[in-house]
């Protein structure tokens, strides 16, 4: 069934606002050989042997092939030896019968490295089970429950895997989902209706699964069980990092900031491997950084223990292997370029110095495709004046502008981003050392790549009128797609936003099917500030926030712009925008308007 959802200013279906609505590429599900993920998922968990064990100051147990998928280690079921086990500082190897051993310590999490060609277990809602918290007392008094008291250390902890095919395969498809964000349960159907009925319907990411980084839900902890039943909805399995909105903000100890988090979705980060690809998923939120604190006394940080566990875990990593690198905060963005860091960031560069790396993160309601050597005004302390020494993706969020503007047919709201961007999720599709990204707007089948339009003294004028009244409240723009004569003359503009647009990329346009013509891109990356305003906006986004609510997509480092000629003639022309990405792969959109008298 096709899902009508697309926002851009081309041929009119619905016009809403001066924007139009047009039916997006028909989302058919990926084609499915054999048996379904529900009929052949491993379902299963962690075995916990009752102890307790006789010395404490350890954890131990065995890693193993789980051959009848029981969970449980029997005689015909071997250790597998060379897998990474970590108590979230330490990082140890199985040895040759599967057996690890690590210093045990207070709130810890132990959890295995998923290998290459191996499957940890997932539980019914898809929830990948690969780790044991240990936390004898439990967590202080918390709202939202924290971690039940563990205990003493149990005799064992044994971590089973079974034979998988799918992460073997030199070739896999990532999903990554962005700020989920849920703060009520109207917002879970939102994200039920739209990205998650859209990865429902595909069967492509079953080996590596889908990363949720951060924002899972919106401060309300409870809604983590409805975030279970979204999941129950996948193809694969399902894993987690926290961000700021899934704290328990009533701990009163940093140490136990994500203990519900913890407790209802794994640890607040790890790694595990798929084909050979490495990813490394990283909790980038410090908390409180003031007393007494408020929700908004966050920051961008990794603290020692975690460096010391990323050091580890990246020395276990061969030179030649591939590393995807996630985070909800990102370590460096353009958005907003000279404020918003990860603190540690020269230190996590140190540890990946040399390697195949990409980096994503989440947090700013904005898609961006940063590539090596880019730079912005702010970074040279960080990278210096070669720029970024590898490509930092910031993913779209599922939630989009947190579920504003007006719901659609489909039953999800338009919810543009702060750079025009509409909701959606990141895929990764790697193949060996190879990792290429693609961007899939909700309810789209990954077609649907730019949103083209004019941007005119008239409609900046109109922006000047309304930037400053509440979002959802300005009238619309009449006759967007109409320009006059007199305001050809270097004061028009076609405008391309293309949401995985970065340095690399280009935007052509063929006019009235004439030869095409270079398009400008907005941000260079070679060491300016994000230019911001009227002139820099999606005319085609703004008009959809402004009249019904959203962000303000006043700024990007994805828009193409190219001045109209000033000679042509009065009547209708029509614009063919062909957008080639950094890895060659072409999508064309085209533009009808009208020039009068």
């Amino acid at each position: 069934m096709r899902r009508q959802t697309r926002l851009t200013a081309t041929a009119v279906t619905l016009v809403v606002g001066g924007a139009s609505l047009v039916p997006a590429a028909a989302s058919a599900a990926d084609a499915a050989t054999g048996p379904s993920w529900a009929e052949t998922a491993y379902r299963g968990g962690v075995h916990v042997v009752e102890g307790p064990d006789e010395d404490q100051s350890t954890v131990d147990g065995t890693v193993f092939v789980d051959k009848d998928r029981d969970s449980v280690q029997d005689a015909n079921e071997p250790g597998l030896a060379g897998v990474t086990v970590s108590n979230g500082r330490d990082v140890t190897t199985t040895d040759a019968h599967g057996r690890y051993e690590l210093p045990a310590f207070d709130n810890m999490t132990v959890f295995v490295t998923q290998p290459r060609g191996y499957q940890v277990p997932v539980d019914e809602d898809n929830v990948a089970q690969f780790f044991y918290h240990h936390l004898p007392s439990g967590s202080p008094e918390l709202r939202y429950g924290g971690i039940a008291p563990t205990g003493e250390l149990p005799d064992e902890v044994n971590f089973p895997l079974a034979k998988s095919t799918l992460t073997q395969s030199p070739e896999q498809h990532c999903v990554v989902g962005a700020d989920v964000q849920t703060y009520d349960l109207e917002e879970v159907e939102f994200a039920r209706n739209g990205v998650f009925a859209d990865l429902a319907g595909r069967t492509d990411y079953a080996g590596c699964g889908a990363l949720f980084i951060g924002d899972v839900v919106g401060d309300d902890l409870s809604l983590y069980a409805q975030t279970r039943e979204l999941t129950r909805m996948l193809n694969g399995p399902a894993r987690f990092l926290p961000g700021n909105h899934d704290l328990d903000f009533d701990s009163p100890e940093p140490e136990h900031n994500f203990d519900t988090f913890r407790a209802k979705l794994g640890p607040a980060y790890y790694s595990y491997d798929v084909g050979k690809a490495h990813v490394v998923a990283l909790n980038t939120v410090e908390y409180p950084t003031v007393v007494p604190p408020s929700k908004s006394s966050y920051t961008n940080g990794i603290d020692e223990q975690q460096l010391e566990w990323l050091r580890n875990d990246i020395a276990q990593v061969p030179m030649d292997r591939p590393i995807v690198l996630a985070a909800h905060m990102p370590l460096l963005e353009f958005f907003y370029s000279s404020s918003h860091r990860v603190k540690q960031v020269k230190e996590v560069y140190e540890i990946l110095e040399g390697r195949t790396v990409v980096s994503v993160g989440g947090h700013t309601h904005v898609s961006e495709n940063l590539r090596e050597g880019d730079l912005m005004a702010g970074w040279t302390d960080v990278v210096g004046e070669e720029g970024l020494p590898f490509p930092h993706l910031t993913v779209g969020a599922v939630s989009g502008h947190w579920y504003s503007g007006q719901v659609l047919e489909e039953g999800y709201p338009t919810t543009l981003q702060r750079d025009g961007t509409p909701p959606g999720v990141l895929t990764l599709d790697i193949k060996n050392a190879q990792i290429r990204e693609r961007y899939t707007v909700r309810g789209d089948d990954g077609s649907d790549q730019m949103a083209v339009g004019l941007n005119t003294p008239r409609y900046r004028a109109w922006y000047a009128e309304n930037v400053s009244v509440p979002r959802g409240t300005a009238p619309a723009l009449e006759d967007p797609l109409t320009v006059t004569r007199d305001d050809l003359a270097g004061t028009t503009w076609l405008t391309a936003n293309v949401w995985m647009g970065s340095t690399g990329s280009t935007v052509a346009v063929s006019l009235d099917g004439g030869e095409p013509v270079e398009a400008v891109r907005t941000q260079q990356m070679q060491g300016e500030s994000p230019r911001v305003g009227a002139e820099w906006s999606d005319p085609v986004a703004i008009q959809e926030q402004f009249v019904h609510g959203g962000g303000l997509a006043d700024r990007t480092m994805h828009l193409w712009r190219l001045e109209l000629p000033a000679d042509l003639a009065a009547g209708e022309h029509t614009a063919e925008v062909t957008t080639t990405d950094v890895h060659g792969r072409t999508f064309t959109e085209s533009l009808t308007f009208e020039v009068v008298e």
